[in-house]
């Protein structure tokens, strides 16, 4: 016994106790203080900043034409650029940033709007990449590493230098195998430990119970528990635009909406410019600029041809399509991830500035500037929506409130399979003539990127003696950010009246230029709130914004205000067509738009909008009387189990109106036909009846029009939905049903051709497009 006690409290033994419980608790105090770092609440928080208005677009325009023009009296001496950033996404804003910050002088241009291609029509997501971490696991892949590496060096930083734009999020992966625990569990311990001393918080375990109260949408049948990691948000568009907004204030010369028309070059072949166009008015100039570089995205090989007409394509674009559903669909501080879907990609369902959206797919495409979300993709999308979601929530088509598609600038890989195995990260090529073309990578790493991008044009252009320093941007803090706290919100309210909801909004999508945005608010002449006239009673979106878009953030016409300097497009595509003539009105008396001009732009919107889901339909005439009978009774359960919506006609009289659907007379007569050659005669408690074999309701159900694109997934959803799906027979009420509840789920919302009806209309209840 006495050698025993030696043994226990020798000083070997006391040792290693000693440091093993200064191990764990170094360990604690180290995990309980990481995390996202917030800026410090303090008493200069709660006041405005100083205030700061850019030069206007046309002072930029000016500025860029001076570099082309030889100064009078000076000889050959001009206002020549070291850089001709083209391209005003994330990678090209991020790369004006940079240069911007290093001393360069720095032009900047963009042939549509800032951000109006893919940077706008992201995921939302701040990650690693839970995926390609998987990937370079079972496929050994370095590449895939290095990026997932990077990205989570990246995340980091991100929220630390726009932190109001940005934030943490947990995700859970459902699990529904008992050997799914370790393999969930080791993959995303692993991603931890990649992000080391940068993790945002650990992952964990979540018991069944847990998982069901977190988040009770989801389906219980087979639940084992979940798994929960971490990873960023951001608002992309915002994000953009205070990137060019930062690069503004380093004086950098910036202008949306001029297009590189041509490249000029000396007599060595090399380029020293290029011919610049305002597609807005159609004036046209040259910009002088020691080296030009090519951040255009998806449209990379555009400026590539211009450069050299026998180029060969580097960029093999790839269509990720996203959904916006109603908030009821997820929890408001959890997202979800399906790493298994049917067809073995990978589907988000987040959410995001108050609504949910869910995605995204991965096929190839080719490029175009508004691509359409195609209707089998959102299918698609709704299909894998249903499979994890509890059977109690009917998931409808017309719950979709905005659907759009992204193109992903994947760098050409010969040897892929799908654009699915193609790396995201990033390639930076130069060409005999001295054009720098950075391609490839996603938003989490344009920081990276731009570094990359800004080194390599320095030592390209010989611009040595140009740079004040290396690069800063780790932790140059972005426009909005210094002044800003998560409490800031609370400042605006006292000193502005605002409802809670909309102060919160202005806070985290303008930082401390929130301030400024209240500053233009008009006073809504009631008790409360004081200021703050919204554009949608749904959304926090105020008048405000507009004013400011225009005056602070160079937007030029109402799909810029609507779409990316408010998120109100990608929220609810009918809330932004209902807001449409009051933007345009507040946007008339500050750029004093004629009549004529004000009708254009509606025009321009309402196309925009129909590349975010809006359907564009012609105003159909009234239904003819209908016949007694069978068929009078069928119209009598379509009209009483649907909704309707009042329409909307825009100036060329077209109708827009999204609700659940309806039937037309003759689209029943149609389906009473369909239903007539296929049913048999049947006795029923004594009584001779008609009906029709389940198993072929979707042969009969396609033969009527516009009910050809019907799927066997849509069939078997709705019959289980209907009680239906163990039926052998259905008779003819039951039919009407089924195709009732198919238009409902499976098609686009159908026009209204009568009055407003008296029940909830669906965009009430949450849904909408």
């Amino acid at each position: 016994m006495s050698s025993l006690l030696r043994k226990v409290f020798s000083r070997r033994t006391l040792a290693i106790a000693t440091g093993g419980t200064a191990l764990t608790a170094g360990g604690g105090y180290w995990y309980l203080n990481s995390g996202p770092a917030y800026p410090q609440s303090t008493r200069e928080t709660r006041r405005a900043p100083p205030p700061w208005t850019p030069p206007s677009r046309a002072e930029m325009l000016t500025s860029l034409k001076a570099s082309g023009q030889i100064k009078a009296g000076a000889g050959t001496q001009n206002e020549e650029f070291d850089l001709l950033v083209v391209g005003g996404g994330a990678t090209g804003a991020g790369v004006a940033v940079d240069a911007a910050s290093r001393g360069l002088k720095v032009a900047l241009v963009e042939r549509d709007d800032f951000s109006a291609g893919t940077s706008s029509k992201s995921t939302k997501l701040v990650h690693g990449g839970v995926r390609y971490l998987q990937k370079a696991v079972m496929e050994l892949d370095y590449d895939q590493y290095k990026l997932v590496t990077e990205a989570l060096h990246e995340r980091k930083i991100f929220l630390q230098t726009a932190p109001y734009l940005s934030h943490m999020l947990p995700i859970m992966l459902p699990i529904y195998k008992y050997w799914q625990v370790p393999y969930y569990w080791s993959g995303c311990k692993m991603y931890d430990l990649l992000a080391g001393k940068e993790n945002m918080e650990t992952s964990y375990l979540m018991s069944k119970g847990k998982a069901i109260e977190t988040f009770p949408m989801l389906k219980t049948d087979g639940l084992v528990g979940a798994l929960v990691y971490y990873d960023g948000q951001h608002n992309d568009s915002r994000m953009n635009i205070a990137l060019i907004m930062t690069a503004v204030k380093l004086g950098a010369t910036v202008a949306n909406y001029c297009e590189v028309t041509d490249l000029h070059k000396d007599a060595s072949g090399k380029i020293n410019g290029a011919r610049v166009k305002d597609t807005l008015t159609g004036d046209s100039w040259s910009v002088r600029a020691k080296g030009v570089i090519n951040a255009t995205g998806p449209f990379s090989d555009i400026l590539l041809s211009l450069d050299d007409p026998s180029h060969t394509p580097i960029v093999q674009p790839s269509s990720g399509i996203h959904i916006t559903l109603p908030n009821y669909y997820s929890p408001r501080k959890m997202g979800l991830l399906d790493p298994a879907t049917s067809d073995g990609r990978v589907i988000f369902f987040l959410p995001w500035e108050g609504n949910t959206i869910a995605g995204t797919t991965d096929t190839p495409a080719s490029v175009e500037r508004n691509p359409v979300a195609p209707e089998e993709e959102i299918r698609w999308v709704l299909e894998e929506v249903r499979r994890y979601l509890s059977p109690d929530i009917k998931v409808r088509r017309g719950d979709v409130l905005s659907a759009w598609s992204g193109l992903r600038p994947l760098v050409r890989n010969p040897a892929a399979a799908s654009t699915e195995g193609l790396v995201r990260n990033h390639m930076i090529h130069v060409s005999g003539s001295g054009l720098l073309t950075i391609a490839g990578g996603k938003w989490t790493t344009y920081r990276e990127m731009a570094r990359e991008t800004v080194d390599t044009a320095v030592n390209t252009f010989g611009l040595e003696n140009k740079v004040k320093s290396e690069c800063v941007t780790e932790n140059l803090r972005l426009v909005g950010s210094d002044g800003w706290s998560r409490n800031m919100f609370i400042g605006l309210i006292q000193r502005y009246g605002l409802e809670t909801e909309v102060a919160r909004h202005l806070s985290n999508n303008y930082g401390d230029r929130a301030w400024t945005v209240c500053s233009l608010a008009e006073p809504t002449g009631k008790n409360w709130p004081l200021h703050g006239k919204r554009l949608t009673s749904q959304y926090p979106y105020i008048d405000a914004e507009v004013r400011y878009a225009v005056t602070h953030e160079y937007a030029q016409t109402a799909v810029d205000v609507l779409a990316r300097r408010t998120r109100l497009a990608f929220l609810n595509v009918q809330a932004a067509l209902e807001a449409l003539p009051r933007v345009v009105d507040l946007m008339a008396s500050e750029l004093n738009w004629s009549l004529a001009e004000r009708k254009k732009q509606i025009a321009h919107a309402v196309a925009f909008f129909e590349s975010m889901g809006l359907p564009r339909r012609a105003v159909p005439a009234l239904p003819a009387p209908i016949p007694r009978g069978r068929l009078e009774k069928a119209w009598a359960w379509a009209w009483g189990v649907c909704v309707g919506q009042v329409k909307v006609k825009d100036a060329a009289g077209y109708s827009y109106s999204h609700g659940r659907a309806r039937f037309e007379p003759g689209e029943l007569a149609a389906l009473t036909a369909a239903f007539d050659r296929y049913a048999r005669s049947t006795l029923v408690d004594g009584q001779p009846e008609e009906v029709i074999e389940q198993a072929r309701v979707g042969e009969a159900v396609r033969e009527v029009p516009g009910y050809e694109g019907v799927s066997g997934k849509d069939f078997e959803y709705v019959l289980e939905e209907a009680g239906l799906n163990r039926a052998k027979e259905l008779d003819f009420d039951e039919f009407i049903e089924i195709c009732g509840n198919l238009k409902e789920v499976a098609f686009e919302p159908a026009v209204i051709t009568k009055r407003e009806r008296l029940r909830i209309p669906v965009e009430k209840s949450g849904g909408g497009v």
